[in-house]
């Protein structure tokens, strides 16, 4: 398979979006509320089925996983977001392993194993290169399947250089194009460039978001994606002191420029007919924390009653704030004003 690199598959994208830095996840919050949103979250999502899957995985079921992988088949967003969340496991390597024992030959445990290594690699507890090693090895096995890049992706995101990034960010696309998880982990680092820089309504992030939305198909929900970038560019923002620490009472959220991205996004999930999509809840939770923010109480509101419990962390949590308090806040205000 003929993967376009970076400079070919991106031309038109502006030349300094080009070099990708090597960069660190979002702070989780701190103190009581990292406690409370442990109990308040889950990055399953409304997955019944990947719930119970992990729950048997945690009683070392794993034949139960190799069946939910099965049926998973190439739904490329749905597998990278399953094996995602079963990886951050701590008993998922362990139990990956058992699974290759038994089974030498399984793709799909080779995959596994490489995402939950990825994850005792960012704790401190695996050698990257090894790490590295093994999610090649996972993709030499399925050549066109993106999820072994997506855990090398993560991996580079945190521990990797300028060119190891942007090399795997075009392996994932280069397999399918529309990956929500690797758009939102670029946008996620390209947002950190020039933070000590303050406000820049011209900053890459935003070219970068723009440009994938504009490519992406019609029905995909990378069209949220400028919302996603505007979040993102404001956890920097605030973390470095050009922002006010609550979103509500910054201006980041309120000027034209905001004003027409929100507006777009929110028609667009109006009319948005793929409400089947593994991932589509963070997206969700970005445009209604966008919307609150925006003093747009009964479009949150919409937006909140799509959401039910499904909350995530982010943005919620940014800068540095309880996201679960948060979320809980911004949903009262928005259904009292609804």
């Amino acid at each position: 398979m003929a993967i376009r690199s970076w400079q070919s598959g991106y031309d038109d994208l502006p030349r300094r979006v080009r070099k990708f830095p090597a960069v660190s996840p979002p702070p989780p919050p701190l103190g009581r509320g990292r406690k409370r949103a442990a109990q308040a979250f889950d990055e399953a999502l409304d997955d019944a089925e990947l719930v119970a899957a992990r729950a048997a995985l945690a009683q070392g079921r794993w034949q139960s996983v190799r069946s939910l992988l099965v049926h998973t088949g190439d739904d490329w967003d749905r597998r990278g977001h399953r094996v995602a969340v079963l990886a951050k496991e701590s008993h998922c390597a362990p139990w990956a392993r058992e699974w290759l024992l038994a089974e030498p030959d399984s793709a799909d445990a080779s995959v596994l194993l490489a995402h939950a290594l990825v994850h005792r690699a960012l704790r401190g507890k695996e050698k990257p290169d090894r790490v590295r090693e093994a999610c090649r090895a996972a993709a030499a096995l399925v050549p066109d399947d993106p999820t072994p890049w997506l855990g090398l992706l993560v991996l580079e995101r945190s521990l990797g250089a300028d060119e190891d990034v942007i090399r795997v960010f075009d392996e994932v696309r280069g397999r399918y194009a529309d990956h929500h998880h690797a758009h939102h982990l670029m946008v996620a680092g390209l947002a950190e460039r020039g933070g000590d820089g303050g406000p820049d309504p011209l900053h890459e992030v935003y070219d970068f978001a723009n440009w994938a939305a504009e490519q992406a198909p019609a029905d995909s929900p990378l069209a949220i994606l400028p919302v996603v970038a505007h979040a993102e560019r404001y956890r920097v923002l605030a973390a470095a002191g050009h922002e006010s620490p609550d979103p509500r009472a910054s201006g980041h959220w309120v000027g034209r420029r905001a004003r027409l991205v929100m507006k777009a996004a929110f028609d667009w999930w109006l009319e948005w007919e793929q409400d089947g999509h593994p991932r589509r809840l963070i997206d969700l939770n970005f445009l209604a924390h966008a919307k609150s923010c925006e003093g747009r109480g009964a479009e949150a509101a919409a937006l909140f009653h799509r959401i039910g419990e499904h909350a995530t962390p982010a943005p919620w949590s940014y800068p540095d704030r309880d996201p679960f308090s948060a979320f809980r806040a911004a949903r009262a205000g928005a259904l009292g004003t609804a």
